[in-house]
């Protein structure tokens, strides 16, 4: 087998088997889960304090952001309920029930850092507090950030509107970046998925060091997009197994293959640097023992001060 392949099956092999005896499955279902269970809460807490801040149009921002790479069979139905949730009436931004929103939403967070650090094989270090307040400062940081990109889907057309009276060449690029929503949301898919890799887990790793995982991630994650929406055209009959549960069960499926592909990207990362380190490793020995093999002997002095 070339050596290339060899490595590939190695690395392949060691992401697999390290992720089904560190319970990775078990894990992609804690992700599904609490990752269901924040969606509601962030976007809830999200439009109070986007308001707050004058994005108003932050729900339907964020839903797009959300479900856009989501199969339409799938986001559509759950799209519709959380529009329906966020258009109650809620008493303002520092209320129990926003706060609390804020703390539950941060669970989807502290779901994937677990999984990560059993992906990277490494032991989490800091206090829980600590954790905790981490998590609450990317939930923060993801609204704020949804709340800009609300706020400039808004100031666009106005641009557009102006820069056709103006500048009609530059009109027609901004023409081309306002109909390439799917791609804004991709982009955001692929910056969170570093910064999660990079910073959420305990450790240190260096942007080289997970990229492969987030490229596979995307990919695994588009066709597995595509085959669960034709499976379900085509196969499945959850109504006839869960009844009125069928779309709950639905989402739920979906969000754990989900996050069993979010596992498998982080163990591939974990068996590249691995192996990366072993190599490095047995090559320096190699060159060490090769040094002392050539390194000449010294003359035996003591033979020199009898003769």
């Amino acid at each position: 087998m070339p050596k290339v392949l060899r490595t590939i099956y190695d690395v392949v092999y060691d992401a697999i088997c390290h992720m089904i005896e560190d319970d990775g499955f078990a894990m992609a279902s804690h992700v599904a889960l609490s990752s269901l269970l924040a969606v509601f809460p962030f976007l809830i807490f999200g439009t109070a304090l986007a308001s707050f801040l004058g994005a108003d149009q932050f729900s339907s921002t964020a839903i797009h952001l959300i479900f856009d790479t989501w199969p339409e069979a799938i986001a559509k139905p759950l799209a519709d309920q959380v529009l329906q949730v966020l258009t109650i009436p809620r008493g303002g931004l520092l209320t129990i029930s926003v706060l609390a929103a804020a703390y539950f939403a941060s669970n989807g967070v502290e779901a994937l850092r677990i999984s990560l650090n059993r992906a990277y094989r490494v032991q989490e270090t800091r206090p829980w507090y600590f954790t905790r307040l981490f998590s609450l400062g990317y939930v923060l940081i993801a609204v704020i950030i949804f709340a800009a990109i609300s706020i400039l889907l808004v100031a666009l057309p106005l641009a557009l509107d102006y820069s056709r009276k103006w500048f009609p060449l530059f009109a027609d690029t901004l023409d081309i970046v306002f109909s390439w929503r799917i791609y804004g949301t991709l982009v955001v898919l692929t910056v969170g998925l570093l910064v999660m890799h990079l910073w959420l887990p305990a450790g240190k790793r260096r942007v080289f060091d997970v990229i492969p995982g987030v490229l596979l991630t995307l990919l695994l994650w588009l066709a597995g997009a595509l085959i669960f929406a034709y499976y379900l055209a085509t196969f499945a009959n959850y109504t006839a197994t869960y009844a009125g549960l069928a779309s709950v069960m639905i989402v739920l499926i979906f969000l754990y293959m989900v996050g069993v592909i979010f596992i498998i990207g982080a163990e591939i990362n974990a068996a590249l640097i691995k192996f990366r380190v072993f190599r490095m490793f047995s090559h320096t020995l190699s060159i060490v023992g090769r040094e002392r093999v050539e390194r000449p002997s010294e003359p035996d002095k003591t033979a020199n001060i009898r003769s």
